[in-house]
């Protein structure tokens, strides 16, 4: 028997909403879901009238519902956004050729600018070349740090005053747990901040961070939005799916844990004692940094070195040694150049 709108009580419904439960017919969904990201925008003061914003793009179903979502609320709304599409090719064929296409049709869908930057441009290698050089291990470490900078770098070349990201409630509740369980408590604190950056890099927020994934993926499929669904071919060692694992088995059996383990994060408090990282800017690159160099820099000296566990794990301890030309032991270099790590 066919179940009623909950909202508007005439139609009937064609979904369950996973985070509150309520029965909806598909037009009360989209104004639900479209109405709690407005919300989430006002509560939070994320943009200012006349502020141009790049919208980062991937392809995939979390950014392309971002880039339609922020298009029709800036519409229905009048924010006064000037908003651009913003891709980062990491250089892995068979996937980020493929997802970029779904990106440049997003662009003549939504009538955006887009703008594409690419790890070879930027840093001289592609992911395919380092996976080459440091295996599938770890891999996703050094596309991590190169993405949020060529991400960061690309906003500068447009000279956006803000970047959003797709990342959803399920993004952020893993990242809690990510760094819960590696003790990382700068991390902690910032990891459930709707906007960073705002002390030196351009600040990044995220209007999505209360829309659980499964809604996004109901919104995109119900409103036939073109989007690229295919996972990287280099993330399936990746940790943070250990913790997405792990999210999920507890989701199913309580709905909330998604929205508790988020809110667990916003509450976290600190002893005063304890010294948190000092941020500043690398010596290099001039990217923010809490050291003299910053990450990417480090990894990219081991990479154009032949050293590429450089900056992985225990090893950043020889990078001072290292970046300052003194000599290695032929163990510390034997061991840097092992890529079984």
């Amino acid at each position: 028997m066919p179940v009623c709108c909950s909202a508007c009580e005439v139609k009937n419904a064609v979904l369950r909403r996973p985070k509150t439960g309520h029965s909806l017919c598909k037009e009360c969904f989209f104004w639900a879901f479209e109405e709690e990201v407005h919300q989430t925008i006002i509560s939070a003061s994320l943009f200012r009238r006349g502020e141009t914003v790049g919208i980062g793009a991937s392809g995939g179903k979390d950014s392309t519902v971002l880039a339609h979502v922020m298009k029709l609320l800036n519409e229905r709304h009048d924010y006064g956004l000037n908003l651009i599409l913003l891709s980062v090719d990491e250089g892995i064929t068979g996937y980020r050729d493929d997802s970029l296409e779904t990106v440049k049709r997003n662009q003549q869908q939504y009538e955006l600018p887009l703008k594409i930057v690419s790890y070879e441009e930027l840093y001289g290698w592609t992911m395919d070349d380092i996976v080459k050089q440091v295996g599938l291990k770890n891999n996703c470490t050094f596309c991590g740090v190169f993405r949020r900078q060529a991400l960061d770098r690309g906003a500068m070349m447009l000279h956006v005053d803000k970047i959003c990201t797709g990342h959803n409630a399920d993004d952020i509740a893993e990242t809690v747990l990510m760094n819960f369980l590696r003790g990382d408590i700068a991390r902690l604190r910032r990891c459930t901040f709707i906007t960073t950056g705002s002390e030196g890099a351009i600040p990044r927020c995220k209007p999505l961070k209360y829309a659980y994934e499964k809604e996004i993926v109901l919104y995109a499929y119900f409103k036939k939005l073109d989007y690229f669904s295919t996972e990287c071919i280099y993330s399936p060692n990746a940790y943070r799916g250990y913790a997405r694992a792990f999210l999920k088995d507890l989701e199913s059996i309580r709905p909330s844990a998604i929205i508790d383990i988020i809110h667990s994060g916003e509450n976290l408090s600190v002893k005063e004692d304890v010294k948190m990282p000092v941020q500043g800017t690398c010596g290099r690159c001039g990217y923010i940094s809490s050291q003299k160099l910053c990450k990417a820099c480090v990894l990219l000296e081991g990479l154009n070195r032949g050293l590429p566990k450089l900056g992985i794990g225990k090893h950043h301890k020889l990078q001072h040694k290292l970046l300052a030309q003194e000599p290695l032991t032929e163990q510390e270099e034997r061991k840097l150049k092992n890529v079984d790590f």
